[in-house]
């Protein structure tokens, strides 16, 4: 596959520019994976680099080759998060001004590390020149520098899954395997509220589509590429979305059996494993692309992840309305290990009879199967209940 755009001289040539700039992350081994997968499974933990995802390597590889006229006059970049910490902590590596352009709701704490590592936030354009976040060879060739790394840490490795927005790392993936390991199995994994690649692979050119609010928004782009597209399609690259539950759950996976924080674009690869674990040859690697979470966003994304996984039961429940009815409810659920998280208590209601009540309640169970226990305990005892 020596004529792609990106060959393993441009890929090599990155990582020397790399060394001593780019950490090289850990591979880490996940029982919990490889017991739901049935064979070896890893994660790489691009979190856990600098910045706290894979965009620096991109970004410094793009800007350590701008002329000397270029790097005087700065450099901008438009980003919501991972790309715009990248491109600011290469640019102060590089002695760089950078301006970076973010949307006025993008998370706070992306926002704060942004500024502290140097960079200046606007909401207008200058002259300088434009560090796009996936669309540029120098960028593929810093993101495949990670495969580069899966290929010493993981050497008998069968399948690689990486998360997919506008496809630079992928693709950097997709082209080092390509001549160094062809052998092995590249699968892209994008959140199907925000899954552009699958309809410009079936148009044969990247295709513009109108992505949905997800959670992932690392990877929530609209239109590849245009050189990663070409990497990926001409290769022939396997692209998959997933649900924001199977986002929901990954992550929660991740935090609980990793201990690993990361971000619900970086959890794409695992999500698609658990979704569909009997589809993918071992060993495999699931890239984890980037750790920067704003901490209410965890919370909500935990909870929802807890709910798709059976760990939460919304319950509603009709009572007689007298003194002690509500108490003898709760006690009944304690006594049978359900722990209330929430009560919502209704007297009025145009469907309530004069003497009712209605009460919904969340539950923090152990999982699937004790959520039907406690419902049919419910019933049992004679409650009038509407699950949620």
């Amino acid at each position: 596959m020596s004529d792609l755009r990106v060959g393993i001289d441009a890929i090599r040539s990155a990582a020397a520019l790399l060394e001593g700039v780019s950490t090289v992350t850990p591979v880490e081994s996940s029982n919990a994976l490889s017991a739901i997968v049935g064979a070896p499974a890893y994660l790489k933990c691009e979190n856990l680099q600098r910045s706290g995802s894979f965009k620096i390597r991109g970004a410094y590889v793009r800007m350590a080759r701008l002329s000397d006229e270029e790097k005087a006059r700065g450099v901008v970049a438009a980003s919501a998060g991972n790309h715009a910490q990248g491109v600011a902590l290469a640019a102060r590596l590089l002695g760089i001004r950078a301006v970076v352009y973010m949307p006025t709701d993008a998370a706070l704490p992306k926002v704060a590390a942004t500024r502290d590592y140097g960079a200046e936030v606007r909401l207008v354009r200058t002259g300088a020149i434009l560090i796009h976040p996936f669309d540029h060879e120098d960028i593929v060739a810093g993101q495949a520098t990670v495969a580069l790394e899966i290929l010493e840490q993981v050497p008998d490795v069968r399948t690689v899954v990486v998360p997919v927005g506008g496809g630079g790392l992928a693709a950097g993936i997709v082209a080092a395997l390509a001549e160094l390991a062809p052998h092995v199995r590249v699968v892209g994994v994008q959140a199907a509220r925000a899954s552009g690649f699958p309809v410009s692979l079936a148009a044969g050119v990247p295709t513009k589509v109108a992505p949905m609010s997800t959670m992932a928004d690392g990877i929530a782009v609209s239109t590849p590429g245009d050189v990663p597209f070409e990497i990926i399609r001409d290769v022939g690259t396997e692209i998959r979305t997933v649900s924001e539950e199977d986002l929901s759950r990954a992550l929660l996976f991740v935090a609980e059996r990793a201990k690993l924080v990361v971000e619900p674009a970086g959890v794409a690869g695992v999500a698609a494993l658990m979704a569909h674990p009997e589809d993918f040859e071992g060993p495999v690697v699931a890239v984890l692309s980037g750790g920067n979470i704003d901490p209410l966003v965890l919370l909500r994304v935990v909870r929802h992840g807890l709910a798709a996984a059976g760990r939460y039961l919304q319950v509603r429940v009709r009572l007689v309305d007298r003194p002690g009815a509500l108490a003898g409810l709760l006690q009944d659920l304690a006594r049978h290990g359900g722990n209330i998280m929430h009560v919502d208590h209704v007297r009025t209601g145009v469907d309530l009879a004069i003497d009712e009540v209605e009460v919904t309640m969340q539950v923090e169970t152990k999982g699937p199967e004790h959520c039907a226990a406690l419902l049919d305990h419910l019933r049992h005892e004679g409650y009038n209940l509407a699950e949620h």
